[in-house]
Parts: structure tokens; C-alpha cells; sequence
């Protein structure tokens, strides 16, 4: 259903606000050196918004630079000094949410609704969160293991992070990959997608005016090939945290073994979502629509393969596809608009590539085409629902990162638990039933970082995410990512002399 409705006129002024540049080093705004420019584009209409220099190797070695000097300050600061650090800046970052929420649907597409909703509210929360949990980095207690010997673990941070960011979710990613590093005690250097820029060099200058000291917090601005793995391969860069694609983490994962840094991965998704007979048929097609169109679909989690138990098969495809029929598209600024269009028209059209060869072997029930009239300039695609797909086909098992939802049928609850896990992918999964063993037993067995029940896409602050498999592996948020973002170090004293002189005694004997 489209539904242009009427653009706000003031979208987000961003060539004002960045007229110093789209680098991010030591507290400032500069140029990127690399001797080219790119453009961010409204994906909803195609203009563009702002053409700023990308960085070149010596932007990132400069970010690098300023992050290992202010490392050792940012260290050695109390627990105390940087959760008020942190809490500060997320006062900054609620004073600003109109600004966040208005250059996220700008340079993303997605309907202002959703990031006034959802992207920014998470984000200040995730920082609130880390906030707090800056005080809570413990180590293990200390106790005699050896006899007359102390020990204790430290867990400390691990230097300077190297991290990149992906378009779907510029905002909230940013935060997921700054927030545990700095809460610890890191410093950063931040490489968002090109495309998406915008708020994570407003979220570093927020960092600033929080107080946040110049260095902690570094973004540049530059393409994978050059800045992207520049930053990766840096030999100051302790550990890379990477969220996108599993092909290029894995390419991520060949620079970063040269080097032998933590590394950090969350990959792609094929999330399914699974009804067995007893389930609430209307919540399932309601969670089903939502969990397949947040964002688009461009979500690592979004519900992407349903398995339907057969009885309830032919009401939910039925179902589902009359309720897409009323998802109404359009400007993202219109306050009627559910869904935006796709990040840009390459996007737009790789989608439509995985529809177009499935009409070849399955069912196209609803959508499947761009819409026509005012909507043209944009990357629109409309919500698309196939069913009768093979397992094994190329529309099941890729991951398509669009709006597009396969329906296919099961039987035993082993087939459809079977169908869950049969593809690389374990980012995330939902099972819905009202019987409490089969719940029980879905959450166990679907192999998934995170298995909801009833529900498909809600996230916490104080719960983790990452994935199993070709998913990737580590966590963001929760406390369980300051695994990730610091080291555990033994230390043991030796008590008594007399017991130096035993172990000594025991080594060398009586010399």
C-alpha cells in the first residue's frame, strides 16, 4: 500500500553541521586525505545530503594516534570517573534525540516513527546501561590456591579498538561497539559504512561535550578496501570488532590472524521463525509481518524463514499476505509511513534479483515488484511474501536483507526444529506455541544466540546478542561483552619467604 503522505521541510541540515568534515580525531571535525568523495544519498528520494572527502590510510593512522595517547588516561581512570562520564553523556544524548532520530531516517530511509522509537531511545539506554556497568568490572575473588601463595585476577582493558559499523543500524551499532570498549576502559577508533555516517559523528561529538576526554572516542570515515582494513591490520589496534556480512568478516578475520588481535564478529542472519499447531495464529502473522519488515528487513535478525506446522499452513500464508497488503509505504518523514524504502537502488535491485529467480521454482503471494508513481525515486520495494520454496534453495538458505518473508510447511516438530538449523546461520531464531514443553524443548535445541518465544526482534540492555555458527561469535551488549573489550591477567604473591626458599629448594636444591 503507498502512502507518500507529505515531507517534513527541515529533514536534517547536514551539509551545516558537517562542513569541517566527516573524520572524527581527537575531539574535532577535519577533512578526510584521501583524495576522493563520496556522497550520502536519501535512499527515499535519491538527492543527496552530503559529499565529504573520505579517509585516506593516514586519517586512520592519525585516529589510531590520538586513541593510543589518550588511552593511558582513560585507563587509569576510576570505575566511578567513567560511569559519570558516561552518565553525562547520556543526558547529552537525550537532549538531542530529535537531531539523532531525524539524520538516522535521513541517511537510512527508515520511517522517523522508528528511530524516535526504537533506535534512539535503545541508544540512550545501552549507554545508561554501561553507564552503570562501569562500576561492575570484576575480577574473580582472591584466595590461597598454592599453599602460602595469593592470588587474585585482574581484568583489564586491552588498549586501542579498531571497530566497524554497518549501515542498517549506523546509530545503534556505534553505540553497541563504543560503549562496552570505553565502559572498560578502552579507547576507540570507529569505521562507520560510508553510506551512513551521520550519527556516529554525532554520537562522538556528544561523547565531547559529555565530557568524554579527546581521543577516547575516533571515527573515520572511509571505504572497507582502503580505511577498513587499514584499521584492521593497524599494528596499535589491540582488537577489531566487526558487525556486517559473513563473507567480508571472514575477510576481516584474514587481516586481523596477521596480526593476532582479539577479534570480535557478528555476521549474518537467516533467522527462522517457527509455528507449531498451537499456536496463536493471529499473534504469529502479526509477529511474523513485524519481524520480517523491521527496518525493512535489513536485520541480521529479522524473521526471514517461516516454518509453519501443516495444519495452520495455507491460514497463515493467507493471512500474512493480506496484512502486508496493508503495510503502507512512503516518505519516512510522513507520519502515516510503516515502511521506508531499502539503503539504495543496488540494494533495492539485489533484492528483487532473489524474487525474480524464485518465481522460477516457487509461489509469489504478495508483493514481489517496486511500487509505481510517486515513489519511483526512491529504493522501494513492496513487502514480499514465497511460499513453497525448497529447503535447499537459493531464496532459503541466503541471507536476502530485505523486505521478504519464505513460507514453507512442516510436519513432525523434529522437521521443523531440523528445518530451523539447516542453514550456516545462527543469529537468531523465534518458536511460537503455548505449550510450555515444546517451548522449552525449541529454546534448547535451535542452535541461536538468541530464540525468542511468541515474539520476534525485541532487545534488552542487560541481555546479550551474538550469534552461533556462521553467525559469528563474542557479545554486545550485556555485561557478558566486556568479555570481549578486556584482558584477565593471574596475579600471585608469594606470602612468606620460608615458602620462596621451599619452591626454590624443591627447583635447584640446597644451592
Amino acid at each position: 500500500m503507498q502512502n507518500p503522505g507529505t515531507a517534513t521541510p527541515d529533514r536534517f541540515p547536514a551539509q551545516e553541521r558537517f562542513a569541517d568534515g566527516a573524520q572524527y580525531i581527537a575531539g574535532r571535525l577535519t577533512k578526510g586525505t584521501s583524495g576522493h568523495t563520496h556522497a550520502v544519498v536519501d535512499p527515499a528520494t535519491g538527492d543527496e545530503v552530503l559529499a565529504y572527502e573520505l579517509a585516506g590510510t593516514d586519517d586512520v593512522d592519525g585516529a589510531v594516534a590520538a586513541a593510543r595517547r589518550a588511552f593511558p588516561g582513560w585507563a587509569a581512570a576510576t570505575p566511578g570517573e567513567r560511569s559519570d562520564a558516561l552518565h553525562r553523556f547520556a543526558a547529552v544524548l537525550a537532549d538531542r534525540a530529535e537531531d539523532f532520530a531525524r539524520a538516522e531516517s535521513l541517511q537510512c530511509g527508515k520511517p522517523l516513527k522508528l528511530t524516535r522509537e526504537f533506535d534512539v531511545p535503545g541508544t540512550i539506554d545501552n549507554t545508561a546501561f554501561f553507564a552503570g556497568a562501569a562500576r561492575h568490572l570484576q575480577g574473580q575473588s582472591a584466595g590461597e590456591y598454592s599453599g602460602d601463595h595469593t592470588s587474585y585476577v585482574r581484568r583489564e582493558p586491552i588498549g586501542v579498538v579498531g571497530s566497524i559499523a554497518p549501515w542498517n543500524y549506523p546509530l545503534q551499532m556505534a553505540a553497541w561497539k563504543i560503549l562496552p570498549a570505553v565502559a572498560a576502559g578502552n579507547t576507540i577508533v570507529l569505521k562507520p559504512a560510508e553510506l551512513t555516517p551521520l550519527t556516529s559523528l554525532l554520537f562522538a561529538r556528544a561523547a565531547t561535550d559529555a565530557g568524554i576526554p579527546d581521543g577516547v572516542i575516533n571515527i573515520v570515515t572511509g571505504t572497507g578496501r582502503v580505511a577498513g582494513e587499514h584499521l584492521v591490520g593497524h599494528p596499535d589496534v589491540a582488537m577489531t570488532s566487526f558487525t556486517g556480512s559473513t563473507a567480508v568478516g571472514k575477510r576481516v578475520a584474514e587481516i586481523a590472524t596477521a596480526t593476532v588481535k582479539r577479534l570480535h564478529l557478528e555476521l549474518g542472519g537467516k533467522a527462522p521463525f517457527v509455528v507449531f499447531d498451537d499456536a496463536d495464529l493471529d499473534a504469529a502473522v502479526h509477529g511474523a509481518v513485524a519481524g520480517a519488515l523491521i527496518n525493512t528487513g535489513q536485520d541480521c535478525t529479522a524473521a526471514t524463514r517461516a516454518y509453519i506446522q501443516r495444519p495452520l499452513y495455507e491460514a497463515f500464508v493467507e493471512r500474512t499476505a493480506a496484512l502486508m497488503e496493508t503495510v503502507r509505504l512512503g516518505d519516512p518523514f510522513a507520519p502515516g509511513t510503516d515502511l521506508g524504502p531499502l539503503i539504495s537502488h543496488v540494494q533495492r535491485d539485489r533484492v528483487a534479483g532473489f524474487v525474480d529467480r524464485a518465481r522460477g521454482y516457487a509461489r509469489v503471494v504478495a508483493g514481489g515488484e517496486a511500487p509505481q508513481g510517486e515513489l519511483t525515486k526512491g529504493a522501494y520495494y513492496r513487502p514480499t511474501l514465497v511460499a513453497d520454496a525448497a529447503q535447499d534453495s537459493e531464496i532459503v538458505q541466503s541471507e536476502i536483507f530485505g523486505p521478504v518473508l519464505v513460507v514453507l510447511p512442516f510436519d513432525s516438530d523434529d522437521e521443523g526444529i531440523r528445518l530451523a538449523n539447516d542453514t550456516p546461520y545462527g543469529l537468531a531464531a523465534s518458536a511460537w506455541t503455548r505449550d510450555v514443553y515444546r517451548a522449552g524443548r525449541a529454546t534448547r535445541d535451535i542452535k541461536a544466540g538468541c530464540v525468542w518465544v511468541n515474539d520476534h526482534i525485541p532487545i534488552i540492555s542487560e541481555m546479550p546478542h551474538g550469534g552461533y555458527k556462521a553467525s559469528g561469535f563474542g557479545k554486545d551488549m550485556s555485561a557478558y561483552s566486556f568479555e570481549e573489550y578486556t584482558q584477565i591477567k593471574h596475579v600471585m604473591f608469594d606470602n612468606t619467604a620460608v615458602a620462596r626458599k621451599d619452591w626454590h629448594r624443591t627447583i635447584f636444591g640446597d644451592r
